[in-house]
């Protein structure tokens, strides 16, 4: 009876929670001879479990075991049998579709996922009359880019039909599905002015609360990160994920900052690349390293070397001094 008690605890012990971090028992440690102290278990492996569920409803499921988004994708669609391209993006603890809540490179432990799928699709013609359409650019990191922000006044918010959270499928008949949102954003830019063009989008699937809603982003403090003093699971484009600490405050305000400097220079937004560049300009003592450290690693952006001083100082010298 006592032996039959003792497998009970360990299995209850043993059980994973329901979200966060579990841990697997071990085989148990032999005793440890007298006046020898007994060496210490090696520390179990975290098992991370995370909520999921379809934006526009669906009933919750588990997920576990992905390190990048692209493997977070296949592993929701499992769950829900659809497939990994029905995704569009994701949001943390909403299901509407709100650019605040964006699912990023980072996920806190108690971070609820809601993923957006593929609704209708639609075309519209624009006219360039201005070198600006007003449209910033971000993408899901599995080859969709869509819609993050649209500027008040622009060429882009006169057009109804467009909306924040469109996935761009299409310029003038030719297929972007694949492209980085900065290339996008590069394609937007060289289209001459005058000259009718035609943008095929894609918008989330809504559930029927959601439907004629026009959502629209705007900056916050809490758009590039997720809440400090927590940990979170840090999604990498290559490597395996990492438990990490929640980014400090100034270092969500750091990359606010470039994220917004990437918006200017470039048209697009993406809390992770904003943090990558962060940590490359804490280890540059220079201009000149951070720019030969970006260009090593990130040099298809082919960033301006003005824009790069200004990230280095925005983290380095948060206050405006120079080098």
């Amino acid at each position: 009876m006592r032996q039959a008690g003792r497998r009970g605890r360990q299995a209850r012990e043993g059980s994973p929670m329901e979200n966060g971090v579990g841990q697997e028992l071990g085989p148990p440690e032999p005793p440890a001879a007298e006046g020898i102290p007994a060496p210490q278990p090696p520390r179990a492996r975290p098992r991370l479990v995370f909520h999921t569920q379809l934006a526009h409803g669906s009933p919750t499921g588990r997920i576990e075991g992905f390190t990048n988004v692209k493997e977070l994708y296949a592993k929701i669609a499992e769950v829900f049998s659809i497939s990994p391209t029905e995704i569009l993006f994701c949001t943390l603890n909403t299901h509407k579709v709100d650019m605040q809540k964006l699912l990023g490179g980072q996920i806190g432990l108690e971070d609820f996922i809601f993923a957006h799928v593929r609704g209708e699709t639609k075309e519209v013609e624009v006219t360039k009359t201005e070198d600006a359409l007003g449209l910033t650019i971000t993408d899901n990191g599995a080859g969709y880019a869509f819609i993050k922000r649209i500027k008040e006044g622009s060429i882009i918010n006169r057009i109804q039909t467009v909306c924040v959270g469109d996935s761009i499928e299409a310029i003038n008949d030719h297929t972007i599905v694949g492209c980085r949102h900065y290339e996008v954003a590069r394609m937007l830019r060289e289209l001459p002015r005058a000259q009718p063009f035609t943008l095929r989008l894609v918008q989330p699937k809504k559930a029927f609360d959601m439907i004629g809603q026009r959502t629209r982003s705007s900056k916050s403090l809490g758009e590039s990160g997720v809440a400090s003093g927590k940990e979170t699971l840090r999604l990498r484009a290559q490597g395996p994920a990492t438990l990490e600490e929640g980014p400090s405050p100034l270092e969500e305000e750091a990359a606010r900052q470039v994220d917004d400097l990437l918006e200017s220079y470039m048209g697009i937004r993406d809390s992770e690349l904003a943090s990558t560049m962060v940590e490359a300009a804490k280890q540059s003592p220079g201009v000149a390293q951070l720019a030969r450290g970006l260009d090593s690693v990130l040099g298809e952006f082919a960033f301006p070397q003005e824009f790069v001083a200004e990230v280095w100082a925005a983290v380095c010298h948060p206050k405006g001094g120079q080098e």
